[in-house]
């Protein structure tokens, strides 16, 4: 295959713009989506339960978590968007699309179980499986998009922290 027909396939791969842009709202409404779903199980507790446990010295003062959230959750859209646009559909990047779909399914999980249920053992673990998918997601994405992949690090980075701030959180109100 010449470079020219290569290049006559990947724009016959190529959704159309209005597609293109719809999916990009889609993937941006499904993360948003799972975000307010936790914020309302968040706000629940974020102003009494969660201000009367223990937390370590370098917890981030409460202001920084929406901004940081809102920012992640942002950018896990976008790369979603991205490998579904690179790969030419949800049926190509199936596998890394259904552990896209755990990963958010499992910081839902987090949310409910840390402020929810206040169960702090379980939401280390929870936290543990949540780094785990998240770097199969990476991994995955990166098949289809590097730039999809490279804008998880930063999600992957700050569940890390989670986990770690999860598990002081633990050990400190055990």
């Amino acid at each position: 295959m010449n470079p020219e027909d290569h290049k006559a396939s990947d724009l016959a791969c190529a959704p159309g713009v209005a597609r293109s842009i719809l999916m990009l709202f889609a993937f941006l409404g499904v993360v948003f989506g799972c975000a307010a779903a936790a914020g309302y199980i968040t706000a629940q507790s974020v102003t009494t339960w969660y201000v009367d446990i223990i937390k370590p010295e370098n917890t981030p003062e409460a202001w920084v978590f929406p901004i940081v959230w809102n920012f992640l959750f942002f950018l896990m859209g976008l790369s979603g968007w991205l490998v579904w646009r690179k790969a030419g559909g949800l049926e190509v990047a199936g596998a890394a699309m259904s552990i896209f779909v755990l990963q958010l399914m499992l910081n839902f999980t987090w949310t409910l179980v840390f402020f929810g249920l206040h169960a702090l053992g379980l939401a280390v673990v929870t936290n543990l499986a949540l780094d785990a998918a998240i770097g199969l997601t990476i991994y995955l994405f990166c098949r289809h998009s590097r730039i999809g992949a490279l804008l998880l690090v930063p999600y992957f980075l700050w569940s890390l922290f989670a986990t770690w701030l999860s598990f002081a959180i633990w050990r400190l109100n055990a």
